[in-house]
């Protein structure tokens, strides 16, 4: 059975057109943007979506974009229980998390998984905006030998990340550090250097790239998000953080890779370049 074939008769065929044809399933908890003129008939979606996928006992609607400090959703309930902390298995791992309290998107499970493939034996690894883990803990379950530290400014993502890294069995490889990276690369990480540097803010990443470029060791490979919109969202992306490096004086780095991970929006995307930091 489909959702549409539930809906069948409870909404016009008209509305029927704008029902959404997927939604993030995080754990038991289903999370739906609800298209404006759906509003009225929110409860009657969430039900339907309960009635087809027999596991899902919570339904959350997006209320407003991912924002703030903490880069957290603001979310309402239109079906099922009101219990947002849930246990959500990806790649072999497993994260308990409060879809209200931190951020994560399941949408990334591919971009986890092919970071962590390319992820070689021994390295030292940066996580400079990890939340509950999910680039951390798969790095350190794939590559035995690898250290990696994961850094988070969101109490919630922190105290999610540390049960996550011994939920895991870990906790021999990957470091958990609350705060916010720029106080952090300046004490705890101050005389380290990493092989690896993760960048997943894409609302903000370009504004890290001086801490990363201090951080890293010569020939480390960074992977940094962006968002970015038009008709050729990779020359943009790519613009920005040339412009960027620039503005820092940094020459020297290789291109590796440049992907559109997602689109968030009408036209505009995730984005994500790979480049090896040479020096400045």
């Amino acid at each position: 059975m489909k959702i549409l074939e539930v809906l069948k008769g409870k909404i016009s065929v008209e509305l029927l057109k704008s029902v959404p044809r997927s939604f993030d399933l995080i754990g038991h908890v289903a999370v739906v943007e609800v298209p404006s003129e759906l509003e009225p008939y929110a409860s009657l979606l969430g039900e339907a979506i309960m009635e087809v996928h027999k596991k899902i006992e919570t339904v959350l609607a997006k209320v407003g974009p991912v924002a703030g400090e903490h880069r957290v959703r603001e979310f309402r309930l239109i079906a099922g229980k009101p219990e947002t902390e849930t246990l959500h298995k990806e790649h072999g791992c497993l994260f308990r998390l409060d879809v209200g309290k931190v951020y994560f998107s399941p949408r990334l499970s591919f971009e986890h998984a092919r970071v962590a493939g390319l992820v070689r034996p021994g390295e030292t690894v940066l996580d400079m905006f990890a939340g509950v883990g999910p680039f951390s803990i798969l790095i350190a379950r794939k590559v035995k030998t690898a250290k990696v530290y994961a850094v988070d400014a969101n109490p919630e993502a922190y105290r999610y990340l540390y049960e996550n890294i011994r939920l895991n069995k870990v906790e021999d490889r990957v470091i958990p550090i609350r705060g916010d990276i720029r106080k952090v690369a300046e004490t705890k990480l101050k005389n380290l250097r990493f092989n690896r540097i993760i960048m997943n803010l894409p609302e903000k990443a370009y504004q890290y790239l001086a801490e990363t470029c201090r951080l890293a060791k010569p020939e480390a490979t960074v992977h940094y998000y962006c968002f970015a919109g038009g008709p050729e969202p990779e020359d943009k992306a790519l613009n920005v953080l040339q412009s960027s490096l620039a503005g820092l004086g940094v020459r020297a780095y290789d291109v590796l890779n440049i992907r559109l991970v997602r689109e968030v929006a009408p036209r505009v995307w995730q984005a994500a370049i790979d480049f090896k930091f040479l020096g400045f």
